[in-house]
């Protein structure tokens, strides 16, 4: 019989199932009220258990929900918990694989009740890596698992991964990181011409999981994977696969409990926005690393389009400097101060940020906007004919471009004036075969207006090319990004510039070298070995005077300046349209594109837009710019969120500077990439 007190006093019964690794109960009956509050529940579980342990790491997880109850003061009723509600009491960290951009894994625990950005902030203060916004988590593509099974299959002996256990970690225990890491004031914590820990303070990491040799796995290049390697891994052939690529982008406003990661899943962790912000060899090597590493992979898996040219380039700065200094900085210890002013005030041009320094030079900035005037040859591509090249005199002014039949009627009125803003610029150079060209794609009512400037050789080239990017940005050439973007394209153009030297490639076997592990596919199906060896040697001169840190440097200058750099594919359906589009999503800008031709059809610049909202219902994202232009599209190959992440991110780091601190506002990168979902 139940008394007239305990029927009176609506009681029911609750499931709590423990995550317990020991041999204990796994479930628990818990007599709760509703007005009971959440750490009630958890006080009460944690008496009826009767272990004596430290259990402040623990939390309930509501499984048919998929969500964490946190907010230990509200009641049952207010979280929605009734009798049929199945709670599990677990750890809220828990152990992880990542596999970093260099493909090393490493294993650490990593909370799974935090949202994604909070983790991966905290993942990297684990690995030493500053400006965490940059990077976010990437569930692997199921393509690229597939292979693997298969060659785990066909492989005889079982693959034994090597992973980097860094589960001792203070941060992953749910501490914050040591703020001395990340400190402009300290000592420099590497060595700014090997990238190596500087031994003097390699104390830094006493509190940390990364010891020196760690340290080391994560800052400097190891060895290069061979042709076998790479011909198993995933690599997309059409721009449906690259789009691929970014389906699996986890929401940074949700958990990894929440999105249906469990404990010791893989997952990848990569640079997501292609804004590297401040590097700075001194705190950066592990990052500076990793984006390298980074780069490497996109342009041997193809992710990214580049010409032989430039594969030679890429080939050469991996071949000699990071592959064969790495391994010999390991015993080096550069510790000569002035060696390392030297190099900070070499380097200190070449920091990769996309938009140039944001040193901006007030005075400069508003004196008269200087122009260019040369002669210049015009390529127009005609149907069904063949290209009419002819040579004008052109004036770049403003953000524009006038061209006029000859020097003397530049008075009067050109022939046409292009207005490059919005526009897009892509180089056409073949530095061996003196081919300086400039596509510019314009953009049109109807499209894209497509035109071929010819320059005459490097010098002026590298002045109209720079002031084109900077107007396709609504920038003039008074802006101070002018000159090192200027400084920039002739330093890239020089590392192409090479010449057969007979001493360099008498002999390429006596080389120790496999040429075939530092090119794509394409290219080891093209040439044999000992070709491949001496193009680049060939290549290699102009790069071989070159420091470990700044090969790292001039590898990411050059893979920006790839036309395709940045860009994330995603396919989508445009409103109103009959078939599917590829969406290119870049730091600045989004493109359509043809999905059959590759071809960009419409580009929308983010400093034109006014608003952009999703309507969760039909998971349409739709964008309003200036001049009454506005797009809705749904995306196919990945949800919605993930694209709607992405604009409001890159418009989030927009708004840092360097006279901010590091510390990061969260509750505005959620407002502008959360949705009201």
């Amino acid at each position: 019989m139940i008394s007239s007190s305990e029927y009176g006093s609506h009681s029911w019964e609750l499931l709590v199932e423990v995550d317990q690794h020991e041999e204990v109960q796994k479930e628990f009956l818990l007599q709760v009220t509703g007005d009971l509050h959440i750490g009630g529940v958890m006080l009460k579980l944690v008496e009826k258990i009767k272990i004596s342990q430290d259990w402040s790491d623990y939390a309930l997880w509501w499984e048919q929900k998929k969500c964490w109850l946190l907010k230990t003061h509200w009641t049952l009723d207010k979280c929605g918990v009734q009798a049929d509600a199945k709670l599990i009491f677990t750890p809220q960290h828990k152990m992880l694989r990542l596999r970093l951009p260099n493909m090393k894994t490493v294993r650490l625990k990593v909370s799974f009740s935090s949202v994604v950005f909070k983790a991966v902030s905290d993942i990297c203060k684990i690995l030493n890596i500053r400006r965490s916004e940059e990077l976010s988590l990437l569930k692997q593509l199921e393509d690229a698992l597939k292979k693997k099974k298969k060659k785990d299959k066909n492989s005889k002996e079982p693959v034994t991964e090597d992973i980097l256990n860094l589960c001792d970690s203070p941060v992953s225990s749910g501490l914050s990181g040591s703020p001395g890491l990340y400190s402009k004031t300290m000592t420099p914590i590497y060595d700014p011409i090997s990238g190596a820990p500087a031994s003097s303070t390699i104390t830094w990491f006493s509190d940390s999981p990364l010891t020196e040799q760690n340290c080391s796995i994560l800052a400097l290049s190891h060895s290069n994977c061979s042709p076998e390697t790479l011909a198993e891994m995933y690599q997309p052939r059409t721009l449906a696969d690259k789009a691929k690529l970014n389906a699996g982008w986890l929401d940074s406003s949700r958990s990894l409990m929440e999105q249906g990661i469990q404990e010791d899943d893989q997952l990848l962790l990569r640079f997501k926005y292609y804004t590297f912000f401040d590097l700075n060899p001194k705190y950066d090597a592990v990052r500076i690393n990793q984006i390298y590493e980074q780069a490497r992979w996109a342009i041997l898996l193809e992710e990214i389009d580049c010409t032989e040219e430039e594969m030679l380039i890429f080939a050469a700065l991996q071949a000699y400097h990071v592959s064969k200094l790495s391994l010999s900085s390991e015993a080096q210890d550069f510790t000569c101060e002035s060696e390392v002013d030297e190099v900070e005030a070499a380097l200190s041009n070449l920091e990769v940020t996309l938009e140039g320094g944001n040193t901006s030079n007030i005075l400069e900035d508003i004196t008269d906007i200087p122009k260019l005037a040369d002669n210049l040859r015009l390529v127009r591509p005609r149907k069904l004919s063949l290209k009419a090249i002819k040579s004008y005199w052109f004036v770049f002014k403003d953000t524009s471009v006038s061209y006029f039949k000859n020097k003397e009627s530049a008075q009067g009125e050109p022939i046409e004036k292009l207005n490059l803003k919005g526009c897009e610029v892509v180089p056409d150079v073949n530095v061996a075969a003196k081919k300086f060209g400039i596509k510019l794609l314009i953009p049109v009512a109807d499209g894209m207006n497509e035109v071929y400037l010819r320059c005459e050789n490097e010098n002026q080239y590298a002045r109209w090319m720079a002031a084109c990017v900077l107007a396709s940005k609504g920038k003039t050439m008074a802006d101070s990004s002018y000159h090192p973007e200027v400084h920039k394209i002739l330093s890239f153009l020089k590392m192409k510039n090479w010449t057969m030297s007979s001493q360099a490639v008498s002999d390429p076997e006596s080389i120790d070298m496999k040429p075939e592990c530092f090119v794509s596919l394409r290219y080891t199906k093209k040439y044999k070995p000992k070709q491949l060896a001496a193009r680049i040697l060939e290549a290699h001169q102009n790069v071989s005077q070159m420091t470990l840190v700044e090969a790292k440097l001039h590898f990411i200058q050059a893979w920006q300046s790839l036309p395709e750099f940045g860009l994330s594919y995603y396919i989508v359906r445009f409103k109103g349209s009959k078939k599917d589009d590829v969406l290119g999503v870049s730091y600045n800008r989004l493109i359509r594109i043809d999905i059959a031709t590759g071809d960009p059809i419409t580009t929308w610049r983010f400093s034109n837009m006014k608003q952009w909202n999703v309507n969760w219902e039909i998971r349409q994202v739709a964008i309003e710019f200036d001049q009454n232009v506005s797009i809705a599209f749904t995306c196919l190959s990945a949800d919605c969120k993930i694209i709607h992440e992405y604009i409001g991110g890159y418009i989030f780091l927009s708004t840092r500077s360097k006279d901010q601190n590091e510390t990061l506002d969260e509750d505005l990168f959620h407002k502008l990439t959360g949705g009201q979902e």
